[in-house]
């Protein structure tokens, strides 16, 4: 008759046990990690994209004004209501700040009177040096009176608002050549400090350089984020033909 010894009978070790839990801690770090970087970089991805999305936003709404510079439609109604557009784009200009003047029709409005329909509109864009915020105020003008509108926030966390200017001094309804190439490139712009310089000529073009950061609570999204700059450029085709 045979007798079984129990210390033959099949286990798990202590030791198995143990280096069982560390390898299982040691996948469960790496899984974690992965994780968290995943994470991360959906965070940087998404704050990319929005001050991305931001700043073509702004700028949008910026360029649709200029374009908008002197234009005066000089119909009989808003002769009538005695509005025009003396100054279309309010001089000495400025290299990160921008008033222009336009006529505004509202076409939509159920007023009966055609001449109340007619407005001046004075709009105003500026950087916010203490905020970093870029801010627009409208100022509208009708038969009736004028009102100040307050400023509101176009865009927040704004590196830097610069704009230069395009000048016309021969009046022949183009921007000028200025270093005389043969084509408009880079070098032919001007800083407003230049335009002042010139004697205030017609300014006939203006390029915007807008360069917005992320939101700056976040320290570890911030860090990796670099500041997004978006240039445009605009031909004042109202003050071209002037």
């Amino acid at each position: 008759m045979k007798i079984q010894s129990k210390f033959n009978q099949k286990g798990v070790t202590l030791i198995e046990l143990l280096v069982a839990l560390v390898i299982a801690a040691i996948t469960l770090a790496g899984v974690y990690r992965v994780f968290i970087s995943q994470t991360r970089n959906y965070a940087v991805q998404d704050q990319v994209m929005e001050v991305q999305q931001s700043v073509r936003g702004a700028m949008e709404m910026l360029l649709r004004d200029l374009r908008m510079t002197g234009f005066d439609d000089d119909n009989s109604k808003s002769v009538e209501a005695g509005i025009s557009v003396p100054i279309p784009l309010v001089t000495p200009v400025q290299a990160s700040d921008i008033t222009i003047n336009y006529e505004y029709y509202r076409r939509n409005d159920a007023i009966t009177d055609e001449t109340q329909k007619y407005e001046r509109h004075q709009v105003r864009y500026w950087r916010d040096a203490g905020t970093s915020r870029l801010l627009r105020q409208v100022t509208v003008t009708t038969k009736t009176g004028t009102v100040a509108g307050s400023s509101e926030i176009i865009l927040e966390n704004v590196n830097a608002l610069t704009l230069t200017y395009g000048v016309d001094r021969d009046n022949d309804g183009i921007m000028d050549d200025q270093n005389a190439n043969g084509q408009i490139d880079n070098n032919d712009w001007r800083t407003a400090a230049q335009v002042v310089a010139l004697g205030n000529p017609k300014v006939v073009a203006i390029s915007v350089s807008l360069t917005g950061r992320s939101d700056q609570t976040n320290t570890d999204v911030a860090k990796v984020i670099s500041p997004r700059t978006l240039v445009s450029a605009v031909t004042l085709r109202n003050l071209s033909l002037r």
